[in-house]
């Protein structure tokens, strides 16, 4: 039995569920920008019985207040790999969800604010959003959701922003999956598949972007119309 990875679904599950009903995956992980019009519970009830379902969190699930509360205040909320490392059918998979913003991290620039409370600290009591951080940062990557997964064991990192093998990439991806020990990583954000082994397997990681709505197993196959292409295998 395999995990699948989904790239950005941006409200539509049904080729989600479609997949899990006919391959039956130990485990899902969907890669950010859920966007689900409803809470992911019902959005995925069809299948909650069927496989384990996990998600790390994109920027445009800040978006709006329903976007937020269809993710983060859903009954699946717990579900979210953010910040830690997660065993899915004798796998350990580690996730860092969001994405670097100019205001709180833009590496390999110097952080803004370290954490979040920082952040809430430093900018008054009129940048708040329901008594705490602003709505759109719940999305955003603060230094403090590195040091979360410092010094942890992954054998997979799942990432909503790409590495630096990608034109709009970053390093400290990279860094992050060698420090985790992770053999193999994979991100949603920029709607394309991508095939980085070329390049990505000097540091000893297969690293694969995942595409618009589209699946992933973890031997980097994509499910295209029910069955496997192994193109890019």
């Amino acid at each position: 039995m395999t995990i699948f990875f989904c790239g950005d679904a941006h409200g539509d599950f049904q080729h989600i569920v479609i997949a899990v009903k006919r391959h039956r995956p130990a485990g899902i992980v969907l890669l950010g920008d859920l966007q689900a019009r409803r809470p992911l519970e019902i959005e995925l009830a069809d299948i909650l019985h069927q496989t384990e379902v996990w998600f790390i969190h994109g920027n445009h699930d800040t978006d709006s207040d329903q976007d937020y509360d269809n993710l983060f205040g859903s009954s699946l909320a717990d579900r979210n790999l953010h910040g830690r490392v997660v065993d899915v059918a004798g796998v350990k998979i580690a996730g860092l969800g969001g994405v670097f913003r100019g205001q709180i991290w833009m590496p390999p620039a110097q952080a803004n604010y370290s954490s979040a409370d920082e952040f809430i600290r430093r900018s008054g009591k009129g940048n708040r959003w329901r008594g705490g951080l602003v709505r759109k940062h719940h999305s955003s990557i603060f230094p403090e959701d590195f040091l979360q997964l410092r010094g942890q064991r992954a054998d997979v990192l799942v990432t909503h922003e790409a590495p630096s093998f990608h034109a709009h990439g970053f390093g400290v991806i990279d860094d992050l999956a060698c420090d985790l020990g992770a053999g193999k990583s994979f991100h949603g954000h920029h709607h394309e598949r991508f095939d980085y082994r070329n390049q990505s397997q000097a540091r000893g990681v297969d690293s694969f972007g995942v595409g618009f709505r589209e699946i992933m197993d973890l031997q980097g196959r994509v499910l295209v119309n029910g069955a496997f292409d192994d193109s890019i295998s």
